[in-house]
């Protein structure tokens, strides 16, 4: 994905724990949601099977955060992180792999 954002502020993954999220959807167009979802299930094949760290860029209702991390699953809804730490999926901006 292309990233037209401002510089995100880097946080610990155990941070999201504490963060709130509004419910509206952070992309515009389908064919960005499509994206994010395929991007989110390379990343959590990487974090299961080589355990490999990616960058997550999303917003909480403070602005835009990035947080690096490994994927340890995917709902409907959020990824799940290590420590049972979730972000909702609706949130998110960009992976980088």
């Amino acid at each position: 994905m292309e990233s037209n954002l401002k510089k995100p502020v880097v946080i610990e993954k155990e941070e999201v724990a504490n963060l709130r999220f509004p419910a509206q959807e952070v992309l515009v167009s389908e064919d960005e949601i499509k994206l994010r979802r395929a991007e989110l299930d390379k990343a959590l094949k990487l974090g299961n099977v080589e355990h490999g760290k990616i960058k997550v860029v999303f917003e909480d209702d403070n602005g835009i955060k990035q947080i690096e991390t490994t994927i340890w699953g995917v709902t409907d809804k959020r990824i799940i992180l290590k420590h049972g730490i979730v972000l909702p999926i609706h949130r998110i901006h960009e992976i980088k792999i």
